[in-house]
């Protein structure tokens, strides 16, 4: 049953290899659709020299919007460092994009915890050869601490794993339930444009994945499977001997993510800070994102030891850390009110629960062989002096 031609009216090299490859096979699966289109090694919008990050680019990020954010994980770093007892601290960061993350979190240690940061290693891992080159820009200044690997070559000793807004540009499938029965979204070639086909799931992890789950969508609604997130944080917590794994994205539980109101699914596009639902459209010139199933990676992460030991909103998260003592400091150090109110303005973004990302982000903290410590970021609230 076809589904639906979506307007295409940008063409790019990269559609018109994947239309000729789509018509070769007589249709792909929308998940090696996305794969393309993100991470072709030529094209992909991941693997291409261009601006995605900040306002010459086609998103922001929360280590983009200020220093702020990269100094509070940094503060969640030193207690991990002082509750693992190896001599060398490991991190170990995905995903990268720019470095501006792994740059706050440096200058964090070398100015607030400097014999933690004599100790500690900082390891990228990345497969774009333009992030590569432009981290090492960012990171100039810490380069004697910085080293790369692609994602097969990694591992932990002891110390923490972390990515921010990675998972959510995993590729996913795309299935739809009719009849009681799930069906996969494949993409075709008709007339010089992409269609979207249903068909029967050939994928068995992907036949019996909401069994797995526990939890699925309802008769009638369209929803993603992100099999690539579940392998991968399986293959961290392989990968991790002693230490911890955080991971930071826009995401639900598994409850409201396949919610009854949430008929369409999650895939969303970005480019120039504009969003839209067409994949089809400008391929490879644009973030093609899917919310990311927290429950899924909870579940698969406790098949390899990995314990969930803090899983909340980016707001509580920050706000445990000291985001308001923080801001506090930093607008009585502001030169004037103007600038202050400037500041304010741009952090709230981070803490917001609507307009912000301060909710819609979460924040996941899995340990493996470290017990089941109490968290700085787990800090009430209600003991946060806001007066």
């Amino acid at each position: 049953m076809t589904q639906q031609i979506f307007p295409q009216n940008k063409g790019t090299q990269l559609a018109a290899l994947l239309r000729q490859q789509v018509e070769v096979a007589e249709g792909i699966s929308f998940a090696d659709f996305m794969t393309q289109a993100l991470y072709h090694p030529d094209y992909g919008y991941y693997m291409t020299s261009r601006d995605r990050i900040g306002k010459s680019g086609d998103f922001f990020t929360s280590s983009s919007v200020n220093s702020l954010f990269g100094r509070l994980v940094a503060r969640q770093l030193v207690q991990m460092a002082q509750l693992l007892t190896a001599e060398i601290f490991q991190i170990v960061e995905q995903g990268a994009g720019e470095g501006h993350l792994a740059l706050d979190i440096l200058d964090a240690l070398a100015q607030e915890s400097p014999a933690l940061y004599a100790r500690s290693t900082y390891t990228l891992v990345e497969v774009s050869q333009d992030n590569r080159q432009r981290q090492a820009k960012t990171l100039s200044a810490h380069r004697c601490k910085v080293a790369w690997s692609d994602d097969r070559d990694w591992s932990i000793t002891s110390g923490c794993f972390l990515s921010n807004e990675l998972v959510d540009a995993f590729p996913v499938h795309v299935v739809e339930k009719h009849a009681g029965q799930f069906q996969e979204v494949f993409v075709v070639s008709r007339e010089g444009a992409f269609v979207e086909d249903l068909r029967e799931i050939t994928t068995p992890t992907l036949a019996e994945y909401f069994s797995w789950l526990g939890c699925a969508p309802l008769e009638g609604n369209r929803a993603e499977v992100n099999l690539a997130a579940t392998d991968w944080i399986r293959q961290v917590g392989q990968r991790i001997k002693q230490g911890f794994a955080l991971t930071i994205d826009y995401g639900y539980p598994s409850q409201e993510l396949y919610a009854p109101h949430r008929r369409t699914g999650t895939l969303m596009c970005y480019h120039r800070h504009q969003a839209d639902d067409n994949p089809y459209e400008r391929v490879g010139e644009k973030d093609i994102t899917a919310h990311v199933d927290f429950t899924a990676l909870q579940k698969a992460g406790q098949e390899v030891g990995l314990r969930t030991l803090w899983f909340g909103e980016q707001y509580r998260f920050l706000l445990g850390l000291g985001f308001f003592e923080e801001l506090v400091q930093l607008e009585a150090a502001a030169a004037n009110e103007k600038e202050a109110r400037a500041l304010r303005l741009t952090l709230k973004n981070l803490i917001l629960p609507e307009a912000g990302m301060g909710e819609t982000f979460k924040v996941l903290v899995q340990g493996k062989d470290v017990g089941a410590p109490e968290l700085l970021c787990n800090r009430a609230i209600g003991a946060i002096p806001f007066g």
